[in-house]
């Protein structure tokens, strides 16, 4: 990964995953705005001046071979709509943990289904890996079906495993392995 650019992944939706730019960082501050963003994935930004340096973290992280996040946009250039992205990415290990959210207007629509599915391909088939995780919070229910139709096999619950600002709340463990990919 270090010695590479961060490559632009396209959807079948007309949207593409693609870096994150620090023109973006707008949509980093309209994000820790809205409500389930900020319930769901605990993402506080405070001003634009946050964003872009949350947007340089990605890109350092990137580099140290320690996460790999994309902005959700358009495939015209347009702006960025969501975010998708591996954390905790161990190469030796074989393993990372896949992250999303969207903007209000973008849910509903399966573009987070695509974005999980297309991320998980590309961490299979060109980083190697042979498992990705994906834990939500029991309580939101909208991450459990995008985990079921994006091939995520429900493993468990992890009782009270992340403190939300509502206090701790259990937590759905799915995994996808290789050999469910099809790779």
């Amino acid at each position: 990964m270090a010695l590479a650019d961060q490559p632009v992944l396209g959807l079948p939706n007309g949207l593409d995953l693609r870096p994150w730019h620090l023109r973006d960082a707008g949509v980093l501050v309209a994000a820790g705005q809205d409500p389930a963003i900020r319930q769901w994935n605990l993402l506080v930004v405070e001003s634009a001046e946050h964003a872009r340096r949350r947007i340089e973290r990605m890109h350092e992280r990137w580099r140290a071979e320690a996460g790999a996040v994309w902005a959700v946009a358009r495939a015209d250039g347009g702006e960025a709509i969501g975010l998708i992205g591996l954390n905790d990415i161990d190469l030796a290990g074989g393993s990372a943990e896949l992250v999303y959210w969207v903007l209000p207007a973008a849910r509903g629509g399966g573009v987070v289904v695509e974005a999980t599915r297309r991320l998980s391909e590309w961490a299979f088939d060109e980083l190697g890996l042979q498992r990705l995780r994906l834990c939500h919070s029991v309580a939101n229910p909208a991450s459990c079906r995008v985990a079921a139709k994006a091939g995520f096999a429900l493993e468990g619950t992890m009782r009270s495993a992340l403190l939300h600002a509502d206090g701790w709340h259990d937590q759905h463990l799915h995994a996808r392995v290789r050999d469910d990919s099809g790779s």
